[in-house]
């Protein structure tokens, strides 16, 4: 199948089973529902922009594995030049969009995570795991489809493993095995675009041990497979977002957030690509998240280019020039370069793994993680600052107030500056939207928390080496050892 248009996928979607709901409501069509359609509209950017001359190289490259054009999302990273080319894109993508497209970013970081894994199984093993991730990744380009990934369980007491605790569902686990498949149950949790997706690329969410091999599972699925449910999150603005006739700045873009709920889900044998191996599951774990946290950095800095423009605009709109903001844009663009830089140099410092796939440097990858998880609040602080107290919410009457017949004029003459009340609003909204609403990006935990970055950290880091180096620079003979006890 040729790369898909934007209809073509919107179309996909109407004809899956409809089976997403929020606020006690089935949505049954994604594409026009105001929780939903937004997200499929910044989703659907990228099919459209696979279709544009000047973009088309952004978003699309050769598949060796079908020998045709495939969409970046769904093929391998093979090279430093290709991560960058990821991290390219995914930049580029929070431009057009305004927001987060994680129906496809996630997705496309999962099968580049278990295309390593499987291959290391296979090689030990003897299993055909990585065969069948080829099958189903070469039908899935021929597809062109919208994938999402889904690593995060519930995972109850955390001071528990999963076999230990009270109620085994709280992580997603086999609760039987055919000769023709699997039997899952459980849930994954907080899943970026899982409404804007076709497929669901479901990995274990922990390194598991002897004794857990039900939970060792890795594996895909139609989204809207019987026996699985959607329940879209409640975002930060909702009540904004669905006001009838309030669609600023996300006329583009929009995200969602949702609980996947498997309630006895049969996964056929073709579909799965790990299943109780328990060995494999740290691999497939740093797998993921390496790159993930190497390349998020990318995802951050495109939000923060599109926040110092919005700011910018809102300081001209309050007739105000930018120059006398100039510390503070310096300080957000420091703060975008920041965590883009240190995605790339993770990425440079990568290798090629055996399988083809590239991994970045785990060091460098999970402290741009931490990064992640500070500047771009410190961004978005400083946007709300130049954008002034307009921007914040519960200060900017709803589009419903101002649409009014009676009294919405005079808000719209008292709400204009150097422009008219309308566009004022307009500039303000998307400030709001950017870094206190709805278009904010899981930065804080998205990828993992940064707890976890900085104990990868800790254990990459040599101290006692640098202990060393320290004592021969000091010129100091006797060795000075790390005291012991507490």
């Amino acid at each position: 199948m040729a790369l898909r248009t934007p209809e073509q996928y919107k179309a996909a979607l109407q004809r899956m089973r409809p089976n997403v709901h929020k606020f006690g409501e089935l949505i049954k069509d994604v594409t026009t529902h105001p929780a939903t359609r937004r997200t499929i509209e910044g989703h659907a950017q990228i099919y459209k922009a696979g279709h544009c001359e000047k973009h088309h190289d952004m978003v699309i490259t050769h598949s060796d594995l079908i020998d045709e054009p495939a969409s970046r999302y769904l093929t391998i990273s093979k090279s430093f030049d290709d991560f960058l080319a990821i991290c390219r894109m995914k930049r580029w993508v929070f431009q057009l969009t305004g927001t987060c497209t994680g129906g496809r970013c996630v997705g496309g970081n999962a099968i580049n995570a278990m295309w390593a894994t499987t291959y290391d199984l296979d090689k030990k093993l003897g299993t055909d795991y990585h065969s069948r991730l080829r099958a189903w990744l070469a039908d899935a380009q021929r597809r062109d489809i919208t994938c999402c990934g889904a690593l995060t369980d519930p995972k109850g007491d955390r001071t528990k493993s999963p076999s230990q605790q009270s109620d085994p569902d709280m992580n997603l686990r086999v609760v039987a095995r055919r000769p023709d498949g699997v039997v899952v149950r459980g849930a994954k949790i907080m899943i970026a675009g899982a409404a804007a997706a076709e497929e669901v690329f479901v990995l274990p969410g922990a390194v598991y041990k002897e004794g857990e091999e039900d939970w060792s599972i890795a594996f895909t699925v139609p989204r809207d497979a019987e026996g699985l449910t959607v329940v879209e999150a409640r975002r930060p603005s909702d009540t904004r977002e669905t006001e009838e006739g309030f669609d600023i700045p996300n006329k583009i873009g929009g995200i969602t957030q949702g609980y996947l709920l498997f309630e006895d889900v049969f996964v056929p044998n073709n579909r799965i690509f790990l299943n109780g191996e328990t060995g494999a599951t740290l691999q497939s774990v740093m797998n993921f998240i390496v790159p993930y946290r190497a390349a998020i950095g990318s995802c951050v800095a495109g939000q923060g280019d599109v926040k110092i423009g919005a700011a910018i605009l809102m300081a001209r709109a309050n007739g105000i020039s930018s120059k006398a903001f100039k510390d503070k844009l310096i300080q957000m663009q420091i703060n975008n370069e920041t965590t883009y830089g240190v995605g790339i140099a993770a990425a440079a410092l990568g290798k090629a793994h055996p399988s083809g796939v590239w991994i970045p440097d785990a060091l460098m990858a999970n402290v741009n993680k931490t990064h992640v998880a500070t500047l771009p609040y410190e961004t978005s602080r400083l946007a709300q600052e130049i954008a002034g107290g307009i921007a914040e919410t519960g200060c900017m009457p709803s589009s419903i107030d101002l649409e009014d017949p009676k009294y919405g004029a005079k808000l719209k003459k008292y709400l204009g500056a150097a422009v008219d009340g309308d566009s004022r609003v307009r500039a303000a909204r998307l400030v709001e939207w950017l870094t206190i609403g709805a278009g904010v990006p899981g930065c804080m935990h998205g990828g993992g928390s940064p707890d976890g970055a900085k104990l990868v950290i800790r254990s990459r880091s040599d101290w006692d080496g640098a202990a060393e180096m320290a004592r021969r620079l000091a010129g100091i003979e006797k060795p000075i050892n790390e005291p012991g006890g507490k």
